[in-house]
């Protein structure tokens, strides 16, 4: 379960420290792929092979399905961090992400979350009022 909030830097090569508390689950691969919101979703190489047997199993002829799929998959790229723990997060993801030198790497229960900095702010500014006023209808019978 990934949690929290941390605020890494992208060097000039486009690499990012993986916050330490979860270097050792992700030490044997994970994937990072476009997430919704402009953000991207990192994901450990088990986590993303339920994902993909979940996804193998839809049904290819709801187009929402294969919509969804052919850019989830075509953006992924599995990565492998280094002896310090980090990971390069290719040009064409910063791209979609819009990242620049400050982040935020947000837990997200089963993935972690890489924003810019900037916009997860302006996220987080949105939506607090919104969670704050969640109600049963919400989140029925899970708080």
């Amino acid at each position: 379960m990934f949690l929290g909030t941390h605020t890494p830097r992208l060097d000039d090569k486009g690499r990012l420290f993986l916050p330490a508390k979860y270097r050792d689950e992700l030490a044997g691969g994970l994937v990072i792929t476009k997430g919704q919101e402009r953000c991207l979703y990192v994901f450990p190489t088990a986590e993303f092979g339920r994902i993909t047997e979940a996804l193998r199993t839809a049904p290819v002829t709801a187009k929402a399905v294969r919509d969804y799929s052919r850019v989830f998959f075509a953006s992924a790229s599995d990565e492998l961090p280094d002896k310090q723990g980090r990971i390069t997060i290719p040009p064409a993801l910063r791209a979609y992400a819009a990242l620049e030198r400050d982040c935020a790497v947000v837990g997200a229960n089963t993935r972690l979350e890489i924003w810019g900095a900037t916009a997860w702010q302006s996220y987080l500014d949105q939506q607090e009022d919104v969670f704050s006023a969640a109600s049963e209808e919400v989140l029925p019978g899970i708080l």
